[in-house]
Formats: C-alpha cells, sequence, structure tokens
C-alpha cells in the first residue's frame, strides 16, 4: 500500500491542524493515551466512559496536556474499539502466540488502526507507535516494528482472510452476531452496518424557551450547518452536518438545547404528559428524557436513579436547562424496584421505565459494549427488566400508561420482555403506538403491538411498549 506525503497529522488531531508549540517533556502522547484507554477496555474491562473519566482526573492531577491531544487519543480509542474484531483478528494472524507484556497490545491495535484506517502516512505511523511503546518497554521496539511492518507486507493476504471470519469482518461478538441473524434473518447486515457507523451528533431545542425555527436561526448566524429529521414526534431535533463541541453550540450553556439521540427524542411524546401529571422516571440518570418531559409539560415528578453520581447528572442537566426549580419536580437516589423505600403511596398517572439493558441498539456511540457484554449478561439483565416491571406497575394509577424502554434490538429484552409481563398481569394492555418513521418495524396484528427503532442514518436503535392499565 502506496502512501502519498499530505498535511495530516498523524496523532488523530484532523486535517491541517497544527500544534502552536511543541508538546512538553511532560506532555503524554495521543497514542500513548489512547493505547492505555483501550487496554482498560480490552484487558481490564472498564467502560470507555469509565476509563475517559479517570484519565481526565490523572491528566489534570500530574499533566498539562491540550485539549485537542485528549480529544485525539479519545478519536483513536473509539477507532480501534470499533474495528477491534478486525484489528485483533489481524494482530493474532501476525503475532501467532499471546504477547507479552500484554499492555502492548493497545499500542499495536493503535498502530495497526493508524495503518488500516490511512489515517496518516504509513511511516509516521509505525515509528511513532514503536517510538510510544518502545518508552516503557525498550525490549519491544523491533517486535513491533515486525508487527506493523509485517501487517503493511501481508496486508492484501490479511484483508482476504479477514472476509472469512465473521467477527473480523463484521467488527461484532460471534454470539452478537448470530443473535441478530436470527431475530432479524432479512436485514441483520444493514443493522451491523448502522451499528459500526459513527453517529450523528443530534440536538433537542428546548421549545420551553425557543422555536426550532429560532434556534436554527441562531445556527444558521454562527455558521453552523444542520438538517432536521423525518420521523421526529416531538418536532425539536436538530442533526447537525459535523459534530462540535458543545461548548460551541448557540445557548447551549442557557439551557436553549441538549444532545440527544432521535430514538431517545421518542420516549416523552409516547408517555402523552400534559400539565399536572404526577410523573415517575424509574431509572432517570443521565436525565435527558427527564429534561424532555419537562420542557413538555409541568409535572409533579419525581426522577429516581440508584446512582448518586449519576443521579448528580440529571440534577446538573436539569440545573442548565432551568427546570431543576419547577414545582413539583424531586430527585432521589433510591432502588425503582423497591418501592417500600421511597413511594408515599399516591398512585402516578404516568411511568416511564428507561431500563438497564444490553445497550445493543446505541454501541456506534458506546463501542466498547461490543467487547465487553456478554451472551449470559442478558439473562441477569432480563431479570432485572422484570423486577423493576412487577415493582412499578402497583404504582400507577388505574387508567394510567407505562412506558417500557431500551436502547437494545434482542427481543428477549423487548417483545419477550412485553409478552411474559401481560401474561403476568391480567390489568395490563399493550397499545400501539403509531408515529410515523421511516425506520420503524411494521407493527404486526397482534395483542402485542410495540414498536422497534432499528438504527439508521439518523438515529440509533430503541425499543418501545407502551402499557395501559385498565
Amino acid at each position: 500500500m502506496h502512501f502519498t506525503q499530505n498535511t495530516r497529522r498523524c496523532d488523530g488531531l484532523g486535517d491541517n491542524m497544527t500544534m502552536t508549540s511543541p508538546p512538553s517533556a511532560h506532555t503524554p502522547s495521543p497514542r500513548l493515551l489512547a493505547a492505555n484507554l483501550v487496554n482498560a477496555v480490552l484487558l481490564e474491562g472498564f467502560s470507555l466512559t469509565t476509563s475517559l473519566s479517570n484519565l481526565r482526573t490523572s491528566l489534570k492531577a500530574t499533566a498539562d496536556i491540550d485539549g485537542r491531544e485528549l480529544a485525539a487519543a479519545q478519536n483513536l480509542a473509539y477507532g480501534v474499539l470499533r474495528e477491534a474484531g478486525r484489528l485483533r483478528f489481524f494482530l493474532a494472524q501476525l503475532t501467532q502466540r499471546p504477547v507479552q507484556p500484554d499492555a502492548l497490545i493497545g499500542h499495536l491495535l493503535v498502530g495497526l488502526h493508524e495503518l488500516d484506517a490511512e489515517l496518516c502516512p504509513a511511516y509516521a505511523a509505525v515509528n511513532e507507535t514503536v517510538a510510544v511503546a518502545a518508552r516503557r518497554y525498550p525490549h519491544a521496539r523491533s517486535f513491533v516494528n515486525a508487527v506493523l511492518r509485517n501487517f503493511q507486507r501481508q496486508r492484501e493476504t490479511l484483508e482476504q482472510a479477514a472476509r472469512r471470519n465473521p467477527e473480523a469482518q463484521w467488527n461484532f461478538p460471534n454470539w452478537w452476531l448470530q443473535r441478530l441473524q436470527a431475530e432479524y434473518p432479512s436485514n441483520w447486515q444493514d443493522i451491523v452496518r448502522q451499528l459500526n457507523m459513527r453517529p450523528p451528533m443530534t440536538l433537542r431545542v428546548n421549545l420551553r424557551r425557543i422555536t426550532r425555527d429560532d434556534f436554527c436561526a441562531q445556527l444558521t448566524a454562527a455558521g453552523i450547518e444542520y438538517r432536521l429529521p423525518a420521523g421526529d414526534p416531538a418536532g425539536a431535533a436538530v442533526i447537525l452536518q459535523i459534530p462540535l463541541p458543545v461548548s460551541e453550540l448557540p445557548g447551549f450553556a442557557a439551557g436553549l438545547v441538549s444532545v440527544q439521540d432521535l430514538g431517545a427524542q421518542w420516549a416523552a411524546p409516547l408517555l402523552e404528559v400534559t400539565d399536572g401529571m404526577r410523573v415517575l422516571d424509574a431509572c432517570a440518570a443521565p436525565g435527558g428524557k427527564t429534561g424532555h418531559l419537562l420542557e413538555q409539560a409541568e409535572l409533579d415528578l419525581l426522577a429516581l436513579d440508584s446512582d448518586t453520581q449519576r443521579l448528580r447528572r440529571v440534577q446538573e442537566n436539569l440545573d442548565r436547562l432551568g427546570l431543576a426549580q419547577m414545582p413539583g419536580v424531586k430527585l432521589l437516589a433510591e432502588d425503582a424496584g423497591k418501592p417500600s423505600l421511597w413511594w408515599d403511596k399516591t398512585p402516578f398517572d404516568r411511568i416511564l421505565l428507561d431500563a438497564p439493558c444490553t445497550a445493543s441498539g446505541v454501541v456506534r456511540r458506546h463501542p466498547d459494549g461490543k467487547w465487553l457484554k456478554r451472551a449470559e449478561d442478558m439473562q441477569h439483565l432480563a431479570r432485572e427488566q422484570a423486577r423493576l416491571m412487577d415493582a412499578l406497575w402497583p404504582l400507577l394509577k388505574s387508567g394510567g400508561k407505562m412506558l417500557y424502554a431500551t436502547c437494545s434490538l434482542f427481543k428477549a429484552e423487548n417483545s419477550e420482555q412485553i409478552t411474559a409481563f401481560l401474561a403476568r398481569h391480567a390489568d395490563a394492555r399493550i397499545e400501539p403506538v403509531d408515529t410515523a418513521s421511516p425506520s420503524k418495524t411494521e407493527l404486526k396484528p397482534s395483542k402485542l403491538m410495540p414498536t422497534t427503532l432499528l438504527p439508521s442514518e439518523d438515529m440509533d436503535g430503541f425499543f418501545y411498549a407502551r402499557l395501559h392499565k385498565t
């Protein structure tokens, strides 16, 4: 493979972006930081979100790093994890034995990603990866160099072999592919392709504060290109043509707009809230759907989450949106599945249960999830989903509605969960969800009519089922 000299940096900072001054001797390389992030996920089992948070904390305490360098490291790590099936296959073919020390795996995967994706000239990717790895492991210099140069020499053969290996070809674990093939036999390949794409940056305009047209006028004045998606039941979504930091969004700090996937923006309108209703948001963190509900109506709303740290994010989001001081809004760090600890015996008109799940519909935003989840996790999650539904149903008043939501595509967490719930509760019936969307699956004529939103260019994968209490 021939690479021509160009102006692109080889550290993920992007076209024509140069440092105003050279990094200090104490500034960690983006390539080193990315390798550490990859190892934290693939070797230690930490989520990428947790790993990034830990990295930011440690850098604040120990190093002076340019924000662009950290962004570059994050981009490299995300790229590796999106393509980890392919990259780990290449590494296994090139080494033929376990890599020791295993911390070199992160360095090698970052280097292979840069070569495979052609992020910069090949000689720079090889030389800089070797140099970064050798700072900590001097004895590994020749090994890292040999692996990367052998990839260049054998690339065509390796790519042919990868096309015969499902995990390498599709960049998903085999168990995940097999489940998608079984549940979506006619379109599983399209689903996988979408889940491997980079997600759009979608905004939700705070219609309590500004109209979408007026906010879009602010975007235009700021030179920010956007488009309005189809299948937007709340009429509040705006998709940016090019993602950018929220600090550059007009009105973000003032609460005029939030970042939220279009699929997640379906929840609030589907719950059909009106002023004065008593509403429970049972698993509220990080608060995107909580905020959307309060943007739609003045509610007596209780937001629960079992994680105190995550509940702080709900508070921060509501504070920014100017919604935290609305009368009747209350946040509690409690287990939604144990109402005896927090319920005041007053029934709810509406309950939103955004249930814990495998998050199989949003892995393009969280590509680490592909490699951290296990097939057996679904059984544990399904039990937790059933526990929460059964615990919350008695809290709903007669005539009220519960919206069960997941960001999963797997039927064990979705339609099968609802079928089992209806069998356990004679006073529950499913309501058809009739909101037009090009990516919505067709509603089948049966007693079970939930809506599965398949991942598309405009949205992640979600599942919604609206349950009415008779």
